[in-house]
């Protein structure tokens, strides 16, 4: 006889984290695909016929620093780069959608893999201050902090 399992109301919590999981999933695989796309072309011509498509002033001090950056890949690295960005998607597409299916492994996989990337994120921090990296790690320490509540049962 199979037991009827009782309903557990959702937790806007982990509906939150798993949306915006998916998101940042959603968007690195878009990044991939566009870095994918360009290494059998020239990104110098790509990247400045975006620039004039979309009008974006190149001497801008912003739109310049990235620029430089983007000439300075390598086809190479470009690989690598695409390959890293599908890797990680991937990574965050399995949290949002177990984190969504209110599967417990989830939460010790967003856990573990949200935590990894702290140290790193201090670090960056501790080089360059910024209002986004602050915010980053910020939230991803919520996240951490939230999840390992409700594992612990302090839901």
């Amino acid at each position: 006889m199979l037991k009827k399992r009782a309903k557990v109301p959702p937790a806007k919590g982990l509906l939150l984290i798993g949306i915006f999981k998916l998101i940042k999933g959603v968007a690195l695989i878009a990044v991939g695909i566009g870095a994918f796309k360009l290494l059998h072309r020239d990104v110098e011509t790509t990247v400045t016929h975006w620039i004039e498509l979309l009008r974006v002033d190149p001497e801008n001090h912003f739109i310049h620093k990235i620029l430089t950056k983007i000439f300075a890949i390598s086809p190479k690295q470009l690989k690598e780069l695409s390959i890293g960005t599908f890797f990680y998607a991937g990574l965050l597409l399995t949290e949002g959608v177990g984190l969504l299916m209110r599967r417990h492994w989830a939460e010790y996989f967003t856990v573990i893999t949200t935590a990894v990337f702290i140290p790193l994120e201090l670090y960056e921090l501790a080089h360059r201050l910024t209002f986004t990296r602050v915010g980053v790690l910020a939230l991803n320490i919520a996240i951490v902090w939230y999840l390992v509540r409700r594992i612990r049962g302090g839901k």
